[in-house]
């Protein structure tokens, strides 16, 4: 006998099946067609698959999950970025785009089974508080940490809340225990040093909403030193992307007119074209920009749209190659849809999905040190590799950079991440190959520019 509680679920079910074969009825068609037919059919097919395992399986399951795992599972079959975001990770995407968040601010990966210290963040109160990269993290209000989310939620809190956080750290016999308040961590995005008087660098890690506004500073900062800025390395290695706005007008502060991009779905709506405009900051000095296999997305639309135009020379590795465009829907429980609507074109018209943009100037990334001979790129996963992933407009096929031994490609990760989060250091750049070689096409274009014809 079926209970009240499945008898209910049924029903719903049912009038979900009813409500979706009447819109496509009359919503879209005066007449059923095969096509609604075979619909209606599919998802009584669905109902009863969902009445079977409430009643067969042999443990006990609940209906909505069940449910949200049908709808995950429709969802990521369609192509690999897109997804359900249950509450917390469609938290967590808007906390990443916001360009800040509340927490106790430190960057914090899994490391030998433990929650790890990659860096705290300058200025913060795990800063202030004396907290280290390495420093292992075992518990937060007393209460263990199990894995990375659960850490992340643990610290996180309203701005003026106190957190107890307990510590190992190395060569330190007892645990360390620190009391910290919490408060407004800014995520910055744009680093910048000079590399030597007149020659700059920036790196962009990822396209928040203050990621314009925090490159604006940046150049005005470089552009305004004791020697003019005679040429600028932008670095988008190992960028994963963001932002689809910021993307175009960060590209926008380097070019005065043209298309920089061009978005083509089905839908009308998610047709456009996206063009640059006259700045008042005249910048015409020579631009070198790095990429690699992690760049993706909206550093690729920068790149591209920086190569299609001459502005910049591309040095470093073939990207990811993502060239789709997605937007995230708030649905009513408080989930997130994010869902591919659109393929996105480079200035002269080049897709680059599952293909990425290819480098002016191939160089793999190696560090300046003959004990180092491997390469860094250590077998990055593109776009092509993903399952599901969108067709290119062409079958061009590229090579996969070879793996590095493990040893190598943790040492590679580890220098990476520590890069990324930690402060620029010139002695950092010294070693970087492909900054190097960046400084040394800038100097020589500005001998030769001086040569006569």
């Amino acid at each position: 006998m079926i209970s009240k509680k499945k008898r209910h679920v049924k029903l719903w079910l049912l009038m979900v099946i009813a409500v979706v074969f009447w819109t496509i009825g009359t919503g879209f068609y005066r007449d059923l067609s095969a096509k609604n037919e075979d619909v209606y059919e599919e998802l009584k097919v669905f109902s009863d698959v969902i009445e079977l395992i409430e009643k067969e399986y042999v443990d006990e399951v609940e209906t909505k999950e069940l449910i949200q795992k049908a709808i995950q599972g429709m969802v990521q079959s369609l192509d690999p970025h897109s997804s359900l975001l249950p509450q917390e990770a469609f938290e967590d995407l808007q906390i990443d785009t916001k360009g800040k968040f509340t927490g106790i601010g430190i960057h914090i990966t899994m490391r030998d089974g433990f929650v790890t210290v990659i860096s705290p963040i300058e200025d913060t109160p795990a800063h202030k508080a004396g907290i280290k990269a390495r420093d292992k993290i075992i518990k937060v209000d007393g209460k263990p940490t199990k894995d990375l989310r659960e850490a992340v939620n643990m610290m996180r809190g309203p701005k003026g809340t106190p957190v107890a956080v307990t510590i190992l750290r190395e060569g330190v016999k007892q645990p360390l225990e620190f009391e910290l308040v919490r408060d407004v961590i800014p995520i910055q995005s744009v680093k910048s040093i000079m590399l030597k008087p007149g020659y700059g660098f920036i790196r962009l890690s990822n396209f928040t909403g203050t990621t314009t506004t925090e490159m604006e500073k940046a150049l005005r900062k470089l552009e305004s030193s004791k020697d003019p800025l005679k040429g600028l390395v932008l670095d988008l290695r190992n960028n994963g992307g963001g932002l689809l706005n910021q993307s175009l007008k960060v590209t926008d502060l380097f070019l005065d007119e043209g298309k920089i991009l061009s978005i083509k779905g089905r839908n009308s709506k998610n047709t456009k074209e996206f063009n640059a405009s006259a700045s008042s900051e005249k910048r015409s000095y020579p631009l070198v920009v790095l990429i690699n296999a992690g760049s993706a997305s909206a550093s690729e639309i920068v790149a591209g749209a920086l190569q299609d135009h001459k502005r910049a020379l591309i040095l470093g590795t073939t990207s990811f190659g993502k060239g789709s465009v997605q937007t995230v829907e708030t649905l009513r429980d408080g989930s997130g849809l994010k869902l591919t609507i659109a393929r996105y074109y480079t200035p002269n018209g080049r897709s680059i999905q599952a293909k990425g943009i290819e480098p002016d100037i191939f160089l793999e990334h190696r560090l300046l040190d003959p004990a180092e001979s491997r390469s860094k790129e250590d077998g990055l996963l593109k776009e092509k590799d993903l399952e599901n992933h969108l067709e290119a407009e062409s079958n061009e096929k590229q090579d996969k950079e070879d793996d590095g031994d493990e040893e190598n490609q943790e040492k590679s990760r580890r220098q990476e991440v520590e890069f990324r989060v930690g402060p620029l250091k010139p002695e950092m750049l010294q070693t970087d190959n492909q900054v190097m070689r960046a400084l040394e096409l800038l100097e020589g274009y500005e001998i030769f520019k001086n040569f006569k014809s």
